[in-house]
Formats: C-alpha cells, structure tokens, sequence
C-alpha cells in the first residue's frame, strides 16, 4: 500500500529512494485514469468508461474484471502490453494537493521507497535541488496535470450535454455460468450523443468529441480484458504464467517518462 509524503528539502536531502521496479504497486488496480493526449495510444488496447467521484466523471481505462487482479500484469510486475498508461508511469512519484486552503500540488513520493542507502536514486543533488531523474519526473507530472485538466472539463462539458450515462457491463463467461458483472461504470450514451441539436453538438467540438468517440469505438477491446483472463487463468493453472507471455500480447513496455504521445 502506497505512503504518500511531501518531498521536502528539509526533510529529504540527505534521503534516496528505490526506483520503480515493474509495476508491482498496480497489481490490484481495476481502472486507471487517462489523459486526452494519450487516448490514441490507448484505443488499440483498453476498453475506456468513466468513473463518478464526487460528482464529477473520470475518463479510466479499464485494467480488470474480476475485481482483484490487474489483467495487464505478469505475476512478477511486467506490464503486459505496448503501452502504459500515463498515470502509472510516474510512479515512485505523484502530484497532490498540499494540505491546507491554498490548495496548492506538490510532488509526493511513495514513503515506502525512501531509504537511506546510498546505493538508491538520490532525491536532491548536491546543490540541493532536486536530482536529475526526480526533476524529470516532476516536468513529466506537470504536463500529465495540464492535460488532466483539460481531459476533466472535456468530460465536464460531456457530462452538461447529457451524454453520458450507467453502464450495466456484463461479461459473459461460457456455457453454464453466470455473466461477470461489472458496476460502478459510466459510458457514452450513442443515441443521446447523436440526437443533440447543432449547436449543442458544436459545443463539443475537440477534445468532448475526441473522447466521447474515443469511449464508444474502445468497447471492441473488451476482449481484451476477456482474452488475459482465460490466458492468464489456463496458463497459471498448468505451470504459471510464462515469461514471454507479453508476446501474446505485443509488449512493447512504453514506459518512459516523455510526454509527448504522438511520436
């Protein structure tokens, strides 16, 4: 379980941390949020939806089923897929609210990484600012926030149109047994989306239309997620999930920190 804590100057200069290793802090994750700019990685490989917190519609791509493990993972931490979502890629680091009115983002690391071992990535360098590696992190979160907060009024102005709406997903599993049932879940509604009059329709011009298209035309990949469960399941039950079984899937791991998604 991740320890969020302020990175301080005062507190951490002489600290270091241990990098990521995999993605093993993923390994329970059922959705993941994701960013405007990177849903044309996306789409090849996620079913997208949307998640409600506090009244407000979270654009996810969906990374399970059965509500315990991440299907996208090897049991040893490998990503199994060519592209990582943006919002895990930052880890041992992450951006949030500073506490108190000012409301302010700081850069947080994971307590449960930090040591005092030389050995690991330094937190500040000698002069007292922040490391190489960590400022880079830092400018990758920056831009992922930007662009979070225009995915968000993206999905705010889909969310006035009357667009979106529940999505009673189920997941059938076979002769015999009992569709898998999926809750929590939002989607666009195509037949509302497609009944707005033109100007409320041209309201949504960019980035409300990207996504909203973008959520529709990823459903086809909910074989995905059906695929990696019978592999994962039959492979673990006669002799454990081998090691090339990212091939099946085109692991590519893009797992670098650069924002720029379409190069």
């Amino acid at each position: 379980m991740s320890q969020w804590i302020a990175v301080s100057k005062d507190d951490h200069a002489q600290w270091y941390y241990w990098p990521r290793d995999k993605y093993h802090f993923a390994h329970a994750q059922q959705v993941v949020p994701v960013l405007l700019a990177e849903l044309g990685k996306l789409l090849p490989h996620f079913a997208l939806g949307f998640i409600k917190e506090q009244g407000a519609y979270t654009p996810v791509a969906l990374l399970s089923l059965d509500g315990k493990t991440n299907h996208y993972l090897h049991p040893e931490g490998k990503w199994l897929g060519t592209y990582v979502p943006a919002a895990l890629r930052g880890y041992p680091f992450r951006l949030a609210e500073q506490q108190g009115e000012s409301k302010q983002l700081v850069l947080c690391v994971d307590q449960t990484v930090l040591t005092e071992e030389p050995s690991a990535k330094p937190l500040f360098d000698e002069g007292g600012q922040l490391a190489k590696g960590v400022a880079k992190t830092l400018d990758f979160l920056t831009q992922c926030e930007k662009n979070r907060q225009v995915t968000a009024a993206c999905a705010q102005k889909l969310a006035d149109a009357g667009v979106i709406e529940a999505w009673p997903l189920e997941i059938g599993r076979g002769e015999g047994n009992e569709p898998l049932k999926v809750n929590g879940l939002y989607r666009i509604n195509e037949k509302a989306l497609n009944g707005l009059g033109a100007e409320a329709l041209h309201a949504l011009r960019g980035g409300p239309l990207s996504l909203a298209y973008a959520q529709m035309f990823s459903t086809h990949q909910l074989h995905e997620l059906t695929k990696r469960i019978e592999y994962l399941a039959q492979a673990g039950a006669a002799q454990g999930v081998p090691e090339n079984i990212d091939s099946l899937f085109d692991s590519g791991e893009d797992d670098d920190l650069t924002f720029d998604f379409d190069s």
